[in-house]
Order: structure tokens, then sequence, then C-alpha cells
């Protein structure tokens, strides 16, 4: 047995120096199932860490990108209105000067009745009285009949 023995260690050796693992006993397959253990738990802890991190970069890529939208609404708000407003100013003018116009002839036509009623009011007037005064009773057809 001692022979044999040392041959075994003489493999060990020789095994070592051309790069070849020793055969695994029960204690470093039980050592090396627990580290392989501790590193899947390692990579699996990266690996919720790298998703926390993506995730939050998304949240912040999408905040940003919201903002720069909403930026972008207000400015071509602004836009349209300034548009809006310059729009407003060079066909208002038009409008005030047909109100303008409108007042105009509305104030001829005023004067020409006014100038009407001054010089065929009289004869209205007399019209009327003359009318009231001087009575003409008529029957009607009903009564008539």
């Amino acid at each position: 047995m001692p022979g044999n023995l040392k041959s075994r260690i003489g493999d060990n050796h020789q095994r070592q120096r051309c790069g070849m693992a020793e055969p695994p006993t029960a204690l470093r397959v039980i050592r090396g199932s627990a580290q392989n253990s501790a590193g899947i738990q390692t990579l699996l802890d990266a690996e919720r860490e790298a998703q926390k991190i993506i995730q939050q970069d998304r949240t912040k890529r999408i905040r940003d990108a919201k903002a720069e939208a909403q930026k972008e609404i207000d400015e071509y708000r602004q836009q349209k209105e300034e548009e809006f407003k310059k729009f407003e100013a060079e066909h208002s003018s038009g409008y005030k000067k047909a109100e303008e116009d409108a007042n105009k002839e509305a104030e001829a036509k005023l004067q020409e009745i006014q100038a009407a009623g001054k010089e065929k009011g009289g004869k209205v007037v007399d019209d009327l009285i003359n009318a009231v005064v001087d009575v003409k009773p008529q029957a009607s057809d009903k009564i008539k009949a």
C-alpha cells in the first residue's frame, strides 16, 4: 500500500505539472458546489442591480423626453399665438374701416330722414289733425247687408 500511496502522490504531482486537475473528492465537490452557488447568487444579484439601473435610466429618459416634448409644445403654442395676433392686427383694420363706413352711411340716412321730416312734417301733422277732427261715419259692409 505504501507504494500505492507513493504512486498516487506522484500521479497528482504529475497531473499538476501537466495542467490536469486532481480527481474530485467529496469535500472538493461540496466546496465547489457551494462556491458555484455563491457565484450564481452573486450573478443574480448583479443582474437585479443591472435591471434596477436600466429601469431608472428608462424612467429618466421618459421624463426627459416628456419635458422636452412639453417645451416644444409650449414654443409652438407661443409661435402660433404670435402669428394669430399679427394676423388679427393686419385684418382688424379692415373691420374698423368697414365699421366707420357703415357709421357714415347710417349718419347720412339719418340726416336725410330728419330733413324730410322738417320739410313735410307740418303737412303730416295737419293731415293727422284733419283725420281726427273731420270724422266721416261710414257703415261697414256687414251692417249694410
